[in-house]
């Protein structure tokens, strides 16, 4: 058996700790004493149904390179499902739990899947209102009761045949060049493209990581993050293959709340989730200039203290004193807010403020952030432990190469690119070419091969004066001010920059309280003149280092929020720049055409 398989990799790692806990979910329950009820599964036991299933499928006359979708937030049963399939030699095809019907119509459309696995009654409902415009789908089956015309995962699990051979045939002919998946895109604009990659992709990151990290069985990990984006999906291998316990979270929303429950050592995150953690350590001890001081000073210690841990240099007594103090005070409760130390903490998705970074390294807690996408299964680089530097996001990954392209394009080949896009052969030439990916980001490589993302492509704005402007950077010096939630930066083919402010609500009613603003509802608040003229000014001295052609005109607040649900975030939270751009062009027409400059 190929052992760049990703199933053949998982039942290796099953049988080498099949009584250890492999997945666990939080029951809704709890016993007499209020503590945490898990539902467990060991590998012993993953494993077996993992064969199990793959054999039901197999006798359903699911042939190898078939595609099932899964339809469901992150449960155990999505990966039972996921390694099943894969073991069977199928193409798994995730979509996000968030998926609307025209969206999930799409996928199943597009990648023709036969049968979609559902992990809630909602999403049997979506799927069970596009069915008619789905010919190519044969079977729904879902996690829990829908109805009796909808079997469950755990009859088809009944229902499977005691002989496993044919899995064991599929397993023997498999190899790690095959398709193991359809990833599409989430995407902040376009239509979603299903992007392929093979087993090999994943289990080469998986064997680079191993490597890297120090990762042992005795380790947990929290998936949070949509498994049916590459960075979870990815990293929940990694988990699996290693003999780690995997704590799954349905609802994203209660992740600070199972941080502490569950204290797992490992942890994979996109960067809101950081900055949240150090917005409330800043909010602890805003108007109280004693406490301010007592933080810095606690960060200044924990600085020093962790830089000569990890340089491997001497600790002074006194040094080693003031830490357990500084630790005492301040340091261990943003630690504690995270679950407890760390084996390995990392981020992707998005870059990480610097000063996010040497906040949580201050604390104890050091986070690797990589980069990547979809279409390199998903790592490009990411750095170990011992070769992590801020505000880079390492060196490439071992097996793969980096260069810059035109306009300082990051171009990148490997082991672990994809195979192309699923029915696209246009879109894959234009993205793959003479081998390299071009991944349409901006960055800058130091004389040590250290990589640094400056910008996307897509996102520059190119002022109807000719000048260009990277927004991710003056967006990233906002947020360093806890006000601003979310920022847009607009400008593209205008004369001057204006900026869509999605505020924290409490910093608002803060500065309405200072300004003396009633307001009865958020309208008037989100438009009063003195509010808008304090922000701006805040704006002002945010960016007063800037270039003139780079300094924010004017400005509006959103009333309207940025959610997914909403459809103004992806998954990862990422801002669809395109989507707010379209939903409020009438607002942003007004910052122009008021003063008599509209688009040109």
């Amino acid at each position: 058996m190929d052992a760049g398989h990703l199933a053949v990799r998982f039942l290796a790692s099953a049988a080498e700790h099949a009584q250890r806990p492999a997945t666990r979910v939080l029951a809704p329950d709890a016993d007499q004493s209020g503590s945490p009820v898990w539902r467990v599964r060991t590998y012993a036991q993953l494993a077996a149904d993992v064969r199990s299933l793959a054999a039901q499928l197999i006798a359903s006359g699911l042939a190898p390179g078939d595609r099932v979708a899964i339809f469901s937030p992150n449960l155990p049963e999505w990966s039972l499902v996921d390694l099943s399939c894969l073991a069977a030699g199928l193409v798994v095809v995730p979509l996000y739990d968030t998926s609307t019907e025209d969206q999930a119509r799409h996928i199943l459309a597009d990648s023709g899947s036969r049968w979609v696995f559902v992990g809630t009654r909602a999403g049997a409902e979506k799927v069970g209102a596009i069915r008619d415009d789905l010919p190519s789908l044969e079977r729904v089956v879902s996690f829990v009761e829908v109805s009796d015309e909808i079997p469950t995962l755990a009859s088809e699990l009944a229902a499977a045949p005691d002989d496993l051979s044919a899995v064991d045939k599929r397993l023997t002919d498999a190899s790690a060049a095959d398709l193991a998946t359809i990833i599409y895109t989430s995407g902040t604009t376009g239509q979603p493209k299903g992007v392929m990659l093979s087993h090999r992709g994943f289990t080469h990151q998986i064997d680079v990581l191993t490597h890297y990290l120090p990762i042992s069985a005795e380790d947990s990990s929290l998936c949070f993050l949509p498994l049916s984006h590459a960075l979870e999906r990815a990293w929940t291998y990694e988990v699996l293959c290693n003999g780690c316990l995997n704590t799954y979270v349905p609802d994203a929303r209660k992740v600070a709340e199972m941080m502490v429950t569950a204290e797992p050592t490992m942890l994979v995150s996109v960067p809101r989730l950081y900055e949240k953690v150090h917005l409330a350590a800043q909010e602890k001890v805003a108007g109280s200039p004693l406490k301010q001081k007592l933080m810095a000073w606690a960060l200044k210690v924990g600085t020093e203290f962790h830089t000569a841990v990890h340089a491997g240099t001497p600790r002074s007594s006194a040094l080693i004193v003031k830490y357990k103090l500084a630790d005492k005070l301040v340091l261990s409760s943003v630690r504690h807010a995270m679950g407890g130390a760390k084996t390995v903490l990392a981020c992707g998705g998005a870059a990480l403020r610097k000063d996010v970074e040497e906040f949580l390294f201050a604390c104890g807690l050091l986070v690797l952030q990589g980069y990547g996408l979809t279409e390199a299964s998903p790592l490009v680089t990411f750095p170990p432990p011992y070769a992590y530097r801020f505000g880079t996001v390492g060196q490439v990954m071992e097996g793969g190469e980096v260069a810059l392209g035109e306009d300082g394009e990051i171009l990148y080949r490997g082991p672990n690119l994809m195979l192309g896009y699923w029915n696209r052969p246009d879109d894959t030439a234009s993205m793959l070419v003479d081998g390299w990916l071009r991944t349409g980001d901006v960055g800058e490589v130091d004389a040590d091969g250290y990589l640094k993302i400056t910008d996307r492509i897509k996102d520059l704005i190119v002022t109807s004066y000719g000048k260009n402007v990277a927004p991710a950077p003056i967006e990233g010096l906002l947020a360093s001010d806890p006000l601003f939630e979310y920022t847009l930066l607009l400008g593209d083919n205008r004369p001057y920059l204006t900026l869509l402010v999605s505020p924290s609500m409490p910093h608002l009613e803060e500065i309405a309280k200072q300004l003396q603003v009633s307001w009865a509802h958020r309208d008037e608040l989100f438009s009063h003149p003195d509010v808008l003229a304090e922000i701006k000014r805040r704006v002002g001295e945010i960016t007063e280092k800037l270039a003139n052609h780079e300094q924010i005109r004017d400005l509006r607040l959103l009333v309207e929020g940025f959610t997914q649900e909403n459809g103004l975030l992806t998954p990862t939270l990422k801002v669809k720049r395109r989507e707010v751009e379209k939903r409020f062009a009438q607002l942003v027409d007004d910052m122009y055409t008021r003063v008599g400059m509209p688009r040109k």
